[in-house]
């Protein structure tokens, strides 16, 4: 990713050490043996009333199955968390029972990376999306009824979204949808909308999808569970990806698509780095 300048993170040592986050209690989420990625580093400064998170990359060799300079990784800004509310905890932090996310939802969307033409479409109004511009991702009617009313039921407070395009054609749609409590998205992740085999309701244009098993057993993030999935042949007008997070009480959706083949690397890149900024 490219190296820019932030006035809240101060320049980072290449071979920063890890962070360690608190385990979240037994009795709040179901234990995940979920690893953080070997290829993050995730450095703690104050800055101001609150606390940003600055988020880099070591180079491409150190990166177990990204090893060439033409691996097809997107290059994407230097990420970094808008910060905390003075006194507020971060989502995973033990004094956080909700986990709840207390910073900007809508600063915690992945940036576009270099080279793409963003879709303004997905800005929403003051940058939230309107719930029935998400559902129509979904290709039948009644998934897009069962969805908005578990929506409700589950106290939807509102969704952050952002997509791109990038010069190959892939067009990527981030949308973050946050709820009042870590369990009601955990429920939700692990019932029904994203099974280990399958989606739970079927996007737009998708034929069948099955578990994407090309992640290294590494590339996961602390506390982000994820279920990424791959559409099988025959493909339609394009090939689908797409993925659901499950981030304290916010459930992610990245969903890419490209006429063709839809590229494992950088949405599994996405996936990862998406994942980062919400732990």
């Amino acid at each position: 990713m490219t190296e820019q300048q932030h006035t809240e993170v101060p320049p980072m040592p290449d071979a920063a050490p890890l962070v360690p986050q608190p385990a979240p209690k037994k009795d709040r989420r179901v234990l995940r043996a979920v690893l953080r990625w070997t290829a993050a580093v995730v450095v703690f400064a104050a800055a101001g009333a609150g606390t940003a998170y600055g988020i880099t990359g070591m180079e491409r060799t150190d990166v177990p199955g990204l090893k060439t300079e033409s691996d097809g990784r997107w290059d994407y800004p230097t990420l970094v968390k808008p910060p905390l509310p003075s006194g507020s905890p971060g989502p995973f932090a033990e004094d956080n029972k909700a986990g709840a996310h207390y910073a900007d939802l809508r600063a915690l969307v992945l940036p576009a990376p270099k080279g793409a033409t963003e879709d303004k479409a997905l800005s929403g109004k003051d940058g939230w999306l309107a719930t029935k511009d998400f559902l129509a991702e979904y290709a039948q009617k009644d998934d897009r009824e069962t969805l908005r009313q578990k929506f409700v039921d589950n106290g939807l407070r509102h969704i952050a979204a952002r997509g791109w395009t990038t010069p190959d054609g892939t067009h990527t749609r981030i949308y973050l949808l946050h709820f009042d409590t870590a369990a009601v998205v955990d429920d939700m992740f692990s019932s029904d909308i994203a099974p280990y085999s399958s989606p739970g309701y079927q996007l737009r244009g998708v034929g069948s999808s099955v578990n994407d098993e090309g992640f290294a057993p590494q590339a996961r993030v602390e506390e982000v569970p994820y279920s990424a999935y791959v559409e099988t042949k025959p493909y339609g007008a394009e090939m689908v990806r797409q993925a659901y997070l499950s981030a304290g009480d916010v459930l992610g959706v990245i969903v890419q698509s490209r006429k063709g083949t839809a590229q494992p690397v950088p949405f599994r890149q996405t996936v990862i780095l998406q994942s980062q900024l919400l732990g």
